[in-house]
């Protein structure tokens, strides 16, 4: 695997090997490596000749700097899980390589960066963004993967892709669980054995409202799955949303695509999961 810190060193790379005429696919990751990203990686390897990793901290997406600090930087260990599945490529830049530090972006996405998570975390759209914008200018991919654990984001970021009219094609890949249904999450680590036991009601929960959609009213399915959670011990709901899959507006009965999204603080951990309903 070949290793980049630099922008410059990159692009000379890949260029090279966009001349030979070879595809390029894209996994942009902030470290922390877990079974989900390596299954991105895979599904790319799948449909691309090159792959690339990225993996970066990235500062303007974090609105509260105990967050950003705590965040888990493993970068010895992905380094090697990545050698493993032979990924070829990883970029692993310093902050002052990404950022100059007077750097203005604002991207008008509409309400979508205000409802659901950009609600409980302003600002953080406009971060992933800028980021995700510079990276895919860095490393000009055919096909970037990004996971379906992060439902918004996805949404997001295939905005940004439209707007600026970016020629990358998007592919979301299902969430990776362990086997007792918690989404894999680089955040995990932080959770205590108890809240982890805890952490559990986030996907059965999921998994009700799944089982019952189809026979029951989305406003009950709601009410229900936020008095489940909310009854657990250690665990404070931010919210819990059956939303339309490509607007991400609340969903009604005639809504052709529906997911449930659901956020919450375990402990002192904020893990965030879905499920595709329709």
């Amino acid at each position: 695997m070949k290793i980049f810190t630099t922008k410059q060193a990159l692009q000379q790379y890949l260029a090279q090997i966009k001349a030979a005429g070879k595809t390029i696919g894209f996994v942009p990751t902030m470290g922390a490596l877990h079974l989900g990203h390596l299954s991105l990686i895979e599904q790319a390897q799948q449909q691309n000749d090159v792959i690339v990793c990225s993996i970066f901290v990235n500062p303007s997406q974090f609105n509260d700097p105990k967050d950003l600090e705590k965040y888990p930087r493993t970068i010895e260990a992905d380094t090697r899980l990545l050698e493993q599945v032979n990924c070829d490529v990883l970029f692993n830049p310093e902050v002052n390589e990404m950022y100059d530090g007077n750097e203005h972006w604002h991207l008008n996405m509409g309400e979508l960066e205000r409802l659901l998570e950009g609600k409980f975390r302003p600002g953080h759209y406009q971060g992933v963004t800028q980021i995700v914008y510079k990276l895919f200018n860095i490393v000009n991919p055919d096909t970037a993967y990004f996971g379906q654990k992060d439902y918004q984001q996805f949404a997001v970021i295939s905005k940004m892709v439209e707007l600026m009219q970016l020629p990358v094609k998007l592919v979301m890949c299902a969430i990776k669980r362990e086997d007792d249904g918690l989404a894999m999450s680089s955040r995990n680590i932080h959770l205590t054995a108890d809240d982890r036991l805890h952490a559990l009601i986030l996907s059965k929960t999921l998994y009700w409202v799944k089982e019952n959609f189809s026979s029951h009213q989305i406003a009950s399915l709601q009410s229900e799955a936020a008095s489940l959670i909310s009854a657990e011990p250690g665990v404070e709901l931010e919210y819990f949303e059956i939303a339309d899959g490509s607007t991400l507006h609340p969903a009604n009965e005639s809504t052709k695509s529906a997911v449930a999204l659901v956020a919450a603080k375990v402990g002192k951990t904020r893990l965030i999961d879905n499920i595709i309903l329709s």
